[in-house]
């Protein structure tokens, strides 16, 4: 792994990159599948070696993207993938991960999540999780979308406290989560996994991010997705289908904000000063 990608800890002890590749919305047109196989290549190319997607994402398209982007190089890529809450039953987690199994052609998934939470009992859910795991189908699971009540019951079950992260919304945009949940995860060392990081697209248009930007020789989305990866113990996964947005998201890392910079990107976004319910989309 080159040594610009920073790295951040899972409770496992396991290092992955603070810096990961999302795939929300890949798949989902054949005339750009070879711009986001050759994009995905790219990010691995330069460092980052987290790739994530779900069984919802073009219903397995993104997924088998993935795979045409991993093919020959499996170990050097840490997998996440999504199971639906509507598949989280004793049954129907095995079965929606031998079918994420088969889009993405391979024998195992590094980190499972649950996409967010549903109707079925969180027990039965971690359950499931757990036998992957004894069959070596997962090496890890997770959540996504779980305000700080959920990931107290969750921890709280038998196993629950196995969890190795929250895939949340997460950006300047969204700072809700800096009021409880965030500081409740770092206290517990699982790292937050941050989508959509530059509120898809839309900071990347702000003024006055594009006014520290200039300080930096950089855009405002390098700007926006530096601040994200800048948080202690949060993990962004930007989803990028051009090369060079790649390449503009992996300078990000490069981008050392000043006291400075925080501050007036503090007047310019405040953080949360009372409890906000999580936001998803």
């Amino acid at each position: 792994m080159p040594s610009t990608i920073r790295t951040t800890t899972l409770p496992s002890g396991e290092a992955v990159p603070v810096l990961g590749q999302g795939t929300w919305k890949m798949g989902e047109d054949a005339r750009r599948r070879a711009d986001e196989v050759n994009a995905l290549k790219l990010g691995l190319d330069l460092g980052m070696t987290l790739i994530d997607t779900a069984e919802m994402y073009a219903s397995g398209g993104a997924e088998e993207v993935v795979a045409d982007a991993i093919a020959g190089r499996r170990d050097e890529v840490f997998v996440v993938s999504k199971v639906l809450p509507a598949n989280a039953s004793r049954t129907g987690v095995p079965a929606a991960c031998e079918a994420s199994l088969r889009h993405l052609r391979t024998d195992r998934i590094d980190l499972y999540l649950l996409h967010w939470p549903g109707s079925v009992p969180l027990a039965e859910t971690v359950e499931a999780f757990e036998a992957l795991k004894r069959a070596g189908k997962i090496r890890h699971w997770g959540v996504s979308n779980f305000d700080t009540h959920e990931m107290e019951e969750l921890v709280s079950l038998p196993a629950g406290d196995s969890v190795q992260t929250n895939q949340i919304l997460y950006n300047l945009s969204q700072r809700g989560p800096e009021f409880d949940l965030a500081p409740w995860s770092r206290q517990r060392g699982i790292p937050l996994m941050a989508y959509s990081p530059v509120d898809q697209g839309v900071l990347a248009r702000n003024t006055r991010l594009e006014a520290i930007a200039a300080r930096h020789d950089a855009t405002a989305a390098q700007i926006a997705l530096a601040w994200v990866m800048a948080q202690d113990g949060v993990i962004a996964i930007p989803k990028a289908s051009r090369q060079e947005h790649i390449r503009q998201n992996v300078a990000a890392l490069d981008i050392e904000l000043t006291a400075e910079d925080f501050a007036e990107i503090d007047r310019a976004f405040p953080p949360p000063r009372q409890k906000s319910g999580l936001q998803m989309i």
